[in-house]
């Protein structure tokens, strides 16, 4: 098949968080099993820093607001495309800096939207599949039957559109809509409108001919006012058309018998190297690799949604007999928290305020539990790279970490991790319940060893995403009213 992906972020040229890990582990797995498969992002300036890229060509200039397309090939059957502007994307950082938004950034992805389609289109990239990630993207499946209804062709048979995480919806005032020179029967609230402002996520939900999310239980979830954020009466009548595929996580990366990050490599046969990875990782933060309490690990975005607030809440519980090692960026009053409770406890706390991919793996393999408080989770890496690295984790029941991680004491004889609800109270039983399966050392193992053999990996998630593509280019068309006039390809957004 011939595939588009279409995204803000592709690892390991541009990432903030777990799309960029998705996206471009699917389209490697997707060309590795033979698939034509094109990705197109925009051309930050942080994507020119990689050694991929200096290989990258002119492809050709559109006529409107400066736009260039680059491409390279990082390895067969896979082009990276990029969306060169110096106005957009020739700034540090991909959404914003020190936590704050660009102002500009409707702009920017409406530009890079636009742009896509027009490449789409003069390089004649003809689709299968345009499969499109996160409200950054979400205006491409509208955009381009506007643009197959212009040009009086087809680009792509069928296009699909994942929510990778439903509380960020593009939202902007009405101003915006003048901006974007598209057709006036798309904002009314049926299509874009959501309470008086554009809503770009609520658009491709519509326009889309497949909508999924990245766990079969976020998929039900969003469809309640607990986890819609608003959109979930749009996306209950979007059932029939919404399906869960959970993630994968990629082994070339996350794997801890190669993982070149680490000072020791291990395996759930030969789990011995575990042990030299915890001390250089109790070294690096604690001058100390003699420690016999469990050390728990956690590593995100410092946002409300992960939870955070559940810890400050267990605070006191880290001054006992074991440690915590926190890795992440985000709210600046999460960083100040953690930063002072870092400071107050430091024998048994350590606060990393930063994004350090080789310090990632190391927390991963020298830490004994992954901690993943969240308060949603549309599906969620982390987890599963834990238990690739025999690292029990502790979630909390929500998303795909309910889908990923099988509670000990709910069922002994496959139990892989520990899980609660998303309460301060229930965090607190759970690192009881950790500190007690640390203590027996025979079921620690076990778990260990048990969690280790699972496979998560995108050999096994690619297969879900190509029947999903199969079935939906066999289906009959999903057919929008596009009787007005498209959108203009050639109007300046800058």
């Amino acid at each position: 098949m011939k595939i588009i992906q279409i995204t803000a972020e592709l690892f390991p040229y541009a990432k903030t968080g777990g799309l960029a890990d998705m996206v471009g582990s699917l389209a490697a797995a997707l060309a590795d099993n033979g698939h034509d498969v094109s990705v197109f992002i925009p051309g930050y300036k942080d994507v020119f820093r990689h050694n991929d890229t200096k290989a990258a060509k002119h492809c050709l200039h559109l006529n409107y607001s400066d736009a260039d397309i680059q491409s390279f090939s990082p390895r067969k059957n896979l082009t990276v495309y990029l969306v060169c502007n110096n106005l957009f994307f020739d700034r540090e950082g991909i959404y914003g800096i020190d936590g704050q938004d660009f102002i500009d950034n409707h702009k920017r992805y409406l530009f890079f939207s636009k742009a896509v389609i027009e490449a789409m289109r003069l390089l004649k990239l003809k689709s299968d599949i345009v499969h499109c990630h996160d409200w950054q993207t979400a205006l491409i499946p509208m955009l381009l039957r506007e643009a197959e209804l212009f040009y009086g062709l087809t680009l792509a048979k069928k296009s699909i559109f994942t929510i990778h995480n439903v509380a960020f919806q593009g939202k902007f005032q009405f101003s915006y809509f003048s901006i974007a020179e598209l057709p006036e029967k798309v904002f009314d609230k049926d299509e874009l409108e959501f309470n008086g402002q554009v809503n770009m996520l609520k658009n491709a939900i519509i326009f889309a001919d497949e909508v999924t999310t990245v766990s079969p239980s976020y998929a039900m979830e969003i469809q309640t006012k607990a986890f819609g954020c608003g959109l979930e009466g749009v996306l209950a009548l979007q059932t029939c058309r919404l399906t869960g595929l959970l993630n994968g996580i990629d082994k070339s990366v996350w794997n801890p018998s190669t993982d070149t990050y680490l000072p020791a490599h291990y395996s759930s046969t030969d789990i011995k190297g575990k042990q030299t990875c915890r001390a250089e990782l109790l070294k690096k933060l604690f001058s100390d690799t003699e420690f016999t309490g469990a050390v728990f690990g956690m590593i995100c975005r410092l946002t409300d949604q992960k939870g955070i607030d559940l810890v400050l809440a267990n605070a006191d519980f880290f001054r006992g007999n074991c440690r915590l090692i926190i890795l992440g960026s985000g709210e600046k009053r999460y960083q100040n928290a953690l930063r002072y409770l870092s400071g107050a406890i430091p024998d048994n706390i350590c606060f990393i305020n930063s994004f350090d991919e080789a310090m990632s793996h190391l927390i991963e393999a020298g830490s004994d539990f992954f901690l993943m408080p969240s308060l949603y989770e549309p599906c969620g890496l982390n987890q599963m790279y834990s238990l690739n690295y025999g690292t029990i984790p502790l979630v909390s029941q929500v998303g795909g970490l309910r889908d990923t991680v099988i509670d000990i004491d709910a069922s002994p004889l496959k139990g892989t991790g520990i899980t609660f609800p998303p309460t301060a109270l229930d965090l607190h039983s759970g690192l009881i319940r950790a500190v007690k399966l640390f203590n027996d050392k025979t079921r620690f193992t076990t778990i260990q060893q048990r969690g280790m053999n699972e496979d998560f990996s995108w050999t096994n998630a690619v297969l879900a995403y190509e029947q999903l593509y199969l079935n939906t280019t066999q289906e009959s068309s999903f057919n929008k009213n596009t009787d007005s006039a498209p959108y203009s390809l050639c109007q300046s957004v800058a």
